[in-house]
């Protein structure tokens, strides 16, 4: 069986060796960088299943490097930074990474979240790359082929992180249905919701910025104050 293999970002060695020690004995291949650019070079020549990136770095720091990953890549991105207030995990969260964990930190929950986002992500293509009939979902000018991984706007390629794909792709499944953010953090990131809200707020609103013209006033994802967002639009 082929080991998942993760690459790990961080211009400080001994964090980059301490996570190293616990990811291994969990069976991971690692693979280590120590700055954006580095990093960005490694993808270029090797097949990665996760990413965990810091943010300050020499070069390039983590938060260029992912918007620069997420042009191309839609493997899971975890950042890890000592900048921990909740405009610096909302800035993460918006530029298309999957999780924000802050520094100091326990090398055994960075290994549970692995877990989770590698979990979260494997059933998600296993999910999509089996659809058969359903692969294309379409309200009025907005489709989405899921087996592709695309969301289209009267016939233009819309760009979405993974995350983001997959709660549009959620909500069409359940459309005018209305979700509650403890079901969309579970079906969607596959965790205990705990403190969830906050995160799908902020990739509910970026979902919006990017497929509604006016998103302040959405035609497709409807917010029902109190219980949660639901997808509208004729079939």
């Amino acid at each position: 069986m082929k080991r998942e293999t993760i690459l790990l970002v961080d211009d400080e060695k001994e964090i980059v060796e301490l996570l190293s020690i616990y990811l291994c004995n969990e069976g991971y291949r690692l693979l280590k960088a120590y700055d954006g650019m580095e990093a960005l070079t490694c993808l270029q020549k090797e097949e990665v299943d996760l990413i965990i990136l810091d943010v300050m770095m020499p070069k390039m720091d983590g938060l260029p490097a992912c918007i620069k990953i997420r042009e191309e890549r839609k493997m899971p991105i975890i950042i890890l930074s000592a900048k921990n207030t909740d405009m610096d995990k909302i800035s993460g969260l918006s530029i298309g990474a999957d999780d924000y964990v802050g520094k100091p930190f326990n090398p055994l929950e960075i290994v549970a979240r692995v877990k989770s986002q590698l979990r979260r992500y494997h059933a998600f293509n296993k999910d999509s790359n089996s659809l058969g009939n359903d692969s294309k979902l379409s309200f009025e000018d907005l489709t989405i082929d899921t087996s592709k991984h695309e969301v289209h706007i009267d016939q233009q390629k819309i760009k979405l992180t993974p995350r983001e794909f997959s709660i549009l792709e959620l909500l069409a499944r359940h459309q005018g249905q209305v979700l509650s953010l403890e079901q969309i953090y579970d079906k969607v990131w596959n965790e205990p919701f705990l403190d969830g809200g906050n995160t799908v707020m902020v990739h509910i609103r970026n979902l919006r910025d990017k497929i509604e013209v006016d998103s302040k006033r959405p035609r497709y994802i409807q917010t029902v104050w109190g219980v949660g967002y639901k997808l509208d639009g004729p079939s």
